[in-house]
């Protein structure tokens, strides 16, 4: 039902910027849900990044700081605007939307996805 577009992947090297911007179903926009960012890197499981709602805005520890999550609700849209890149950050990045007000679930929780784009940051 919810269809989740991302863009802006790209690759940078360390300590750049990068900004990802996903646009979500007008659905999205009519109900008070959650929105996030996660990655995967290879080899790891797919992780939380920053997720944001009307109540809460929360970040992985190993962001914090460097990443903001934003999001025009109104719009159905979502940033995530990364400074300082490590190569660590490498990964394929997801949008991600549950209708739920609440944020802090499981990656399994939520239930729609983009596609993934991938962020490479070189050392």
């Amino acid at each position: 039902q919810v269809q989740l577009v991302e863009s802006g992947g790209d690759s940078v090297q360390a300590g750049g910027s990068l900004t990802l911007s996903c646009a979500a179903s007008t659905y999205m926009t009519t109900i008070d849900g959650c929105m996030g960012w996660f990655r995967q890197a290879p080899g790891k499981e797919r992780e939380r990044v920053a997720t944001i709602s009307t109540y809460s805005t929360q970040y992985a520890d190993s962001v914090r700081g460097r990443f903001t999550i934003s999001q025009d609700k109104a719009k159905g849209l979502l940033y995530l605007q990364m400074s300082s890149l490590i190569p660590e950050d490498t990964g394929v990045y997801y949008c991600a939307a549950r209708e739920e007000y609440w944020c802090h679930v499981e990656v399994s929780d939520y239930k729609y996805w983009g596609q993934g784009t991938q962020v490479t940051v070189s050392g």
